[in-house]
């Protein structure tokens, strides 16, 4: 049953369908009363978030010792973001234990897949912060059930991973937020639910041999095809990732298929175990298996191999959303559920509407998660400076349809008035609660996964490379970039406009692969961890003719841009500028090995 509309006060306002069950009910009425009353829930929260980190240094230091109303907070707390944080981040890294932000202990960091000076950002977290994001999870299946009926009848074909972590100068773990979930006990110990039951072990997830997880995850999926209901990953870019997984390994999958016994490539004993107690020699599945596989149409193979799946739950928002046609390939064009908004500062809220077109999908926020407010935006506004009035913030309440935002958040780990760094469009309300579509990551150029670059680090990487060029003479006249996602996985593809000075030399194929590389090596930590797993494939550089960008320009200028205010764009996704780059490529050229990537073991 698709959710009733109607409008009030002139908000488009929208309400969630009949429960599938009286447990379903009583989450759908938890979110009602949520959302009912948005604004009083909020200023509860921000209360006790205050009362609660009262012993604070931080809050202290802003005058806020004894406080927990609204308007001192506005009035005394600076809005601020994570450099102006992190002196107080490196010292509770560093070991320091006494009440920084919070009163309650920071038990591990959260590592952000927001980048600061090349690195992860480190996001403090609290013991029972796990509680409220399990409280989230708890209510994606109610919402679901409204739309799909009968997802208690069959699996979930998941493909869910964990990622290295290290420990803090001060001994505290630093991880990304899923990690840390996944390793949780909240996770490992999930109480049985029919609405939830994966064909993953668990053990496949929790191994960080890339290889080995998903091997496991896929003959088990394989060996459960007519009884999954639903396939997804965290990412779009994860779920095509398994797709290749199996072009590349489909023989070996079948013929562990058919003689019921694991390779022997798998070696962690605990998913050795787990999948021993699923795999039994299954002839005709193995034939099954070869026959679709050797196909060299693989249009539709998600059907084709898992015939009742009836959506894919995966993230196709944002940078994802370049993987949306490929996603149709490969799924007959399956409906595609993005569930949840989250980010390592913070869980928000979840889409009331999960089985709409992508292109519509709006994040209902639950005022329980934490206190957040939103920063107008506006993306020709120059910088502010010191001199400038701090910026006026909008409670989530008084947003407005129809405009941009950026996220501010304040949490109950101590982060205060916090920009996250997400713009978010208000498409509508859900009783008083606004809903929000995620527009971009601010700043970002370039991502394929978990990654995010933005113009300084792609500058950067981009000079650092044209050193290797002086030796002939040769200089990069222009240069933009795109995060090409029709291979898999993505890569990022630079066209480079060469100048070789008189008496120079145009140089050799190597040296480009060696400026690749080099490319890589200036990217980000997070970058770099994707180039030595499986995330992201080789940097690629392609060199146009010369005049190139100067027919961009002129393209750019016949479209209604400003010939005065014109410069070339770093970023390039407008399909009929590609065309043009590649319609003048001279010579394509690849990273010729990963770049360096050592994360601290645990």
């Amino acid at each position: 049953m698709a959710p009733a509309a109607t409008e009030a006060g002139g908000r488009r306002v929208t309400a969630v369908g009949a429960a599938a069950s009286e447990r379903d009910a009583e989450k759908l009425e938890f979110i009602e009363e949520m959302t009912r009353g948005f604004d009083g829930v909020q200023e509860r929260v921000l209360a006790e978030i205050l009362a609660r980190n009262n012993g604070a240094e931080y809050l202290r230091r802003h005058g806020m010792e004894g406080r927990t109303d609204r308007e001192a907070f506005k009035a005394r707390v600076p809005v601020v973001t994570y450099e102006d944080l992190r002196p107080e981040i490196e010292r509770i890294a560093n070991g320091d234990r006494s009440n920084i932000i919070s009163s309650h202990p920071i038990t591990e960091f959260l590592t952000s897949s927001g980048t600061s000076a090349g690195e992860r950002k480190l996001m403090p977290t609290i013991e029972d912060e796990l509680n409220r994001r399990q409280m989230l999870y708890s209510l994606l299946m109610p919402v679901m059930n409204v739309y799909v009926p009968g997802l208690d009848k069959g699996k979930g074909l998941y493909f869910l991973f964990i990622k290295s972590e290290t420990k803090t100068p001060g001994g505290l773990p630093a991880r990304p937020v899923l990690t840390s979930y996944y390793k949780s006990d909240h996770f490992k110990h999930r109480p049985y639910d029919p609405y939830n039951v994966y064909t993953s072990p668990t053990a496949a997830i929790l191994c960080t041999d890339s290889f080995q997880s998903m091997y496991a995850q896929m003959v088990c999926g394989l060996l459960a095809r007519t009884e999954v209901l639903r396939v997804g990953a965290v990412f779009a870019s994860g779920l095509l990732r398994a797709i290749r997984f199996l072009q590349l390994h489909w023989k070996e999958l079948a013929h562990d298929i058919r003689t019921g016994t694991l390779s022997a490539k798998i070696v962690e004993p605990s998913i050795r175990d787990a999948v021993d107690e699923v795999l039994k020699p299954d002839a005709e599945l193995a034939e099954f298996v070869e026959a679709e596989c050797a196909k060299d149409n693989w249009e539709g193979i998600i059907t084709r191999v898992w015939p009742n799946t009836k959506y894919l739950d995966v993230i196709v928002t944002g940078a994802m959303a370049q993987y949306i046609p490929t996603l149709e390939y490969y799924s007959g064009g399956l409906p595609m559920a993005c569930t949840m908004y989250a980010s390592s500062e913070c869980y928000f809220g979840l889409n009331l509407r999960p089985m709409c077109d992508p292109s519509e999908v709006s994040y209902t926020i639950m005022p329980n998660m934490g206190y957040f407010e939103l920063l107008p935006h506006d993306p020709d506004a120059k910088p502010l400076s010191k001199d400038d009035p701090p910026p006026r913030l909008v409670d989530l309440a008084d947003a407005e349809a129809g405009k941009e935002y950026e996220l501010v958040i304040t949490t109950y780990a101590g982060l205060c008035r916090y920009r996250v760094g997400d713009i978010l469009y208000v498409t509508g309300f859900h009783n008083s609660a606004p809903q929000f579509r995620f527009v971009r990551r601010k700043n970002v150029l370039l991502s394929i996964d978990s990654d995010k670059t933005d113009e300084a680090e792609l500058q950067a990487a981009v000079e650092r490379a044209s050193r290797l060029l002086a030796p002939y003479d040769a200089g990069i006249v222009e240069y933009t970039s795109q995060a090409d996602a029709t291979t898999i996985p993505g890569h990022y593809v630079v066209y480079w406009e060469l100048m070789v000075r008189e008496g120079g030399a145009w140089p050799e194929a190597g040296v480009f692969e060696r400026c690749c590389l080099e490319m890589e090596e200036a990217l980000s930590a997070v970058y770099r961890q994707g180039r030595n797993g499986d995330a992201i494939g080789p940097l690629e550089i392609r060199v146009v003719r010369g005049g190139t960008f100067e027919e961009v320009m002129d393209y750019a200028i016949s479209r209604g841009a400003s010939i005065n205010q014109y410069k070339a764009p770093r970023c390039v996704s407008f399909g009929p500028i590609i065309e043009l780059l590649n319609s003048r490529v001279l010579s394509k050229h690849f990273s010729p090995a990963c770049p360096r990537y050592s994360p601290q073991k645990k």
